[in-house]
């Protein structure tokens, strides 16, 4: 299968490229080049009806990373890689508003404000800046920056706490049902904390990989992602899909939330109510017809297209509130709603895990984008760009606070697209992120979010956070299955399924604790946030197990049998399991492969199917 190489980096005059420019602009050449766009945009039949077999249709051609690429596509590739990025980039700034009860107006702001930095970021990451003392900034590859998924049961943990400390308050009716007031300054507390711990993975950036991925292997990064996945279908998507996040599933019986989204929404009822979860579904069964009966377009922005059809059924029946969208500026940008910045003692801890989390799928996302991209998985050029890719990793964490963004890391899942464009050119990229800040500014788009019903964003954001939860059994699949790893993971799983299940087993843990010191009564907290959160406690208890218990000199798989066919057979599946997975041709995609141990086999962790 054809391939369009990079061009020669020979320096041009000013005249030869104002003559390759006119060339490029005024051909169909320059416009359309070789690719074959009904690769894209027809859909294939799950099932071939008729006689003989399915003619498979001929794949285009594959643009490298500074190949001369047509005008069009990178318009077609950029746009695609904005849409698959679309629905991870708005959903943790909703949940976010919803947690703490803010305005309509602050709410569109923070939408906007999460496409703008995105936009931006992104840039940084895929430009590759050369530093002192032979050290990058950047990979240098289509590796787009979004909002981290992994933030927000942390960011959960540090909300309850301000309500609970008072510094955020409530408002108690007479039937005792307590109701959060709006407290943007909880917010600002945990973009300040976000901003000081992100040093802590640019500090990492200066680590070898191969030391990271050994304190860091697949059975602590797989339990956390999956955790994470676990816990955000319960905190946030169901709970949506059921009507809303808010108080009003606990179903009381008066006050503002005795009904969903609230007492003053347009056709509210009851939690669980049976329209809430027609609606939610419908949006599910979307993305799952998508996946079946779409073109390879429609399937990578099956979740934009899941909140299309549950608005064009949501709109008419009455369940969108439109004032949502006159609240929203025509046009915005960044700062126009600001948030006092704090730093909150007790989240440092958790937000270090957090940080730690990030740097860990920025490997494997890093790895898995240079396969996509036909570039070198070892040696030098790719360990440079793991190390700057880190780096500006977490200088996304600093800068995105400064943005007033929650913090933000490296997506997974567009390395599906640049499979699929068959584009790994940077240019795309750069359009991506022009197209996702023109998004931003425009903040009627955002308007148009936010009118999206509950149970029509549950629906979705369900879907997407069990996705993140199967990545997370993915990179768990890399694991030998000893005895070592089988009790690493059953502690690492104790801890986080049975908090994941009974959510205040620790919370109570140090009220009995007498103590004036505010140093202390911090510590303390942190500590009660890390218990409290399924994730981080697995992973604190999955990391110290992996460096403590000793390994076995052998524990391959034994089976006690007389059949050789059947013993022969284990060992093979024994040595398929260590073995990294060879690249089955030119129209499979790029898999992991083993040399992904560690944090880099999280090529597909936070966000895979977006």
């Amino acid at each position: 299968m054809s391939t369009i190489d990079q061009q020669p980096t020979a320096k041009r005059t000013l005249k030869e490229r104002a003559q390759t420019s006119a060339k490029k602009f005024t051909t169909r050449e320059g416009w359309l080049g070789e690719f074959d766009f009904a690769h894209l945009c027809m859909p294939q039949m799950p099932y071939h009806f008729g006689k003989g077999p399915q003619t498979p249709r001929k794949p285009p051609p594959f643009y490298a990373l500074d190949a001369d690429l047509p005008i069009l596509l990178a318009i077609v590739a950029g746009f695609q890689h904005a849409l698959a990025m679309l629905g991870g980039l708005i959903t943790p700034p909703i949940i976010f508003a919803n947690a703490l009860s803010l305005d309509a107006a602050t709410q569109s702001y923070m939408i906007s404000a999460s496409l703008i930095a995105s936009g931006f970021l992104s840039m940084i990451q895929m430009s590759r800046f050369k530093l002192p003392f032979g050290y990058y900034l950047g990979t240098g590859l289509i590796t787009v920056v979004g909002t981290s998924f992994a933030t927000l049961s942390s960011a959960f943990a540090v909300f309850n706490a301000y309500y609970a400390d008072g510094k955020c308050s409530t408002v108690t009716d007479a039937a005792g049902i307590v109701t959060r007031s709006a407290c943007p300054d909880a917010f600002g507390a945990l973009l300040g904390t976000s901003m000081l711990c992100s040093l802590l993975e640019m500090g990492m950036a200066f680590i070898p990989p191969a030391k990271l991925r050994k304190i860091f292997p697949p059975i602590v990064t797989g339990v956390v992602v999956f955790l994470i996945g676990a816990s955000l279908i319960g905190e946030s998507g169901l709970l949506a899909w059921g009507g809303s996040s808010n108080d009003c599933h606990l179903r009381p019986e008066t006050g503002f939330f005795a009904l969903c989204p609230n007492i003053n929404a347009p056709n509210a009822a009851k939690w669980g109510s049976p329209q809430f979860i027609g609606l939610g579904f419908l949006s599910f069964m979307t993305i799952v017809l998508t996946e079946i009966f779409g073109s390879p377009f429609l399937r990578n922005a099956s979740i934009i297209v899941g909140l299309v059809v549950g608005m064009i059924v949501a709109g008419p029946t009455g369940y969108v509130d439109g004032s949502r969208l006159a609240a929203s500026p025509a046009i915005t940008f960044l700062w126009t709603t600001t948030f006092k910045l704090s730093i909150y003692g007790p989240a440092i801890l958790p937000m270090f895990a957090v940080y730690i989390s990030l740097a860990m799928e920025a490997i494997g996302d890093i790895t898995a984008s240079s396969e996509a991209s036909r570039v070198e998985v070892e040696g030098p050029l790719f360990d440079s760009r793991i190390q700057g890719g880190v780096l500006a990793d977490g200088l996304a964490g600093l800068l995105s606070g400064l943005g007033t963004v929650s913090p933000m890391s490296i997506f997974a899942q567009n390395n599906g697209v640049i499979t699929l464009t068959r584009c790994a050119n940077r240019k795309a990229g750069y359009v991506c992120a022009c197209f996702l800040v023109f998004f931003g500014v425009l903040g009627k788009i955002a308007g148009v979010f936010l009118s999206i019903p509950p149970p029509v964003l549950g629906g979705v954001t369900t879907f997407l956070f069990a996705s993140v939860a199967t990545s997370g059994v993915r990179v768990l699949s890399y694991i030998k299955w000893t005895r070592r790893d089988r009790f690493i993971l059953a502690a690492s799983l104790a801890f986080g399924l049975g908090n994941l299940l009974v959510p205040d087993f620790a919370t109570h843990l140090f009220d009995d604790v007498p103590s004036t010191n505010s140093g202390l009564r911090g510590f303390l907290s942190s500590i009660t946030i890390v218990l409290s959160t399924p994730y981080l406690i697995a992973g604190v208890v999955g990391v110290l197990l992996n460096s403590l218990l000793p390994y076995e000199v052998d524990e391959r798989v034994n089976i006690f049998t007389e059949d050789p066919d059947v013993e022969s057979g284990a060992a093979d599946i024994s040595k398929n399991q260590q073995g990294s997975i060879e690249d089955s041709g030119d129209e499979k995609e790029h898999e992991s492969k083993g040399h992904e141990s560690g944090a880099s086999a999280t090529t597909t962790a936070i966000r895979e199917v977006v």
